[in-house]
């Protein structure tokens, strides 16, 4: 929703929001705003899903594949300290965005199961889920589903952590990076799934689009979501003065774009509880999604 609603005042990046939290939104030292964090790690949040821009150059060009400028607050950060953004990122951060991908997944059809969104039957046609499932199944008869939904899982997340390392020892054997310099200069990250576990990803992430992110009580909480933050927004643009006083003195003779950017960081910084307990107290709502 914040996306939509800061389109006029320079649209809303997730990434570009993490970097802001850690660079600018976090103030707990006498000298400076942000954490204490390295270029590294730095360097791993701008651009853990790749290089964004297509090669050296103004890092307001175009993101690579993307067609849009690099987030705002990335781009400001890299005037005064170089992220190198057209280039790989370093190891531990393509570790990082595999190990994303390889927990979300998982803990996807956890959570989809056990919620009831789609069932274990359903998952059969998949490559590698099937196949692991029936494999619990058929060494364990008469499991009793939790168990059967646990044990599966801990082995598919054996079976894509195993093919990552086995195709990651194949790519740095094939290029043979001396250094972390000449790693991020590849063509190619050097951290990947082999080609038949990205269709096996594949397959699993259109599955579980399909049936649980677009499943009708998903949307209808995402739905009553959205409304929250799109009234949570609209109230703060036009009366600041119901923002705390740390940031109430922050939106004085600010222009509205500069509001705009702090309403956007207050309401990102909300647990889901706080901002329906917000809605209810400014709107009257019974604050249920």
């Amino acid at each position: 929703a914040l996306d939509a609603v800061m389109a006029p005042y320079g649209g809303f990046d997730h990434n570009d929001q993490t970097f802001r939290i850690v660079t600018r939104l976090e103030r707990r030292y006498a000298e400076f705003d942000g954490l204490n964090l390295t270029w590294e790690s730095l360097e791993g949040i701008a651009k853990h899903n790749g290089p964004l821009i297509d090669g050296p150059g103004s890092v307001t060009g175009p993101a690579a594949g993307e067609g849009r400028g690099v987030p705002p607050t990335i781009a400001a950060f890299c005037r005064d300290f170089d992220l190198q953004l057209d280039s790989q990122p370093g190891a531990e951060a393509q570790v990082a965005a595999l190990a994303d991908d390889i927990a979300y997944d998982n803990h996807d059809i956890d959570d989809g199961l056990r919620a009831g969104l789609f069932t274990v039957a359903e998952l059969g046609p998949l490559p590698l889920v099937g196949p692991v499932f029936r494999e619990v199944a058929e060494r364990y008869p008469g499991i009793d589903e939790a168990r059967l939904i646990h044990e599966s899982v801990r082995r598919l997340i054996d079976r894509m952590v195993n093919d990552l390392l086995a195709e990651t020892r194949r790519r740095l054997a094939e290029a043979g990076p001396e250094s972390a310099a000449a790693l991020r200069a590849l063509g190619a990250p050097v951290v990947a799934f082999s080609a038949p576990m990205r269709q096996n990803d594949a397959a699993l992430k259109d599955f579980l689009f399909r049936h649980m992110y677009r499943h009708e009580r998903v949307n209808r909480m995402t739905a009553r979501a959205r409304a929250v933050v799109r009234d949570l927004f609209a109230l703060y643009m036009e009366a600041p003065d119901h923002l705390p006083e740390e940031w109430r003195a922050e939106a004085r003779d600010a222009e509205p774009a500069e509001i705009a950017r702090l309403v956007a960081d207050y309401i990102a910084g909300m647990t889901d509880r706080f901002a329906l307990e917000e809605h209810r107290k400014q709107f009257g709502s019974d604050g249920k999604l």
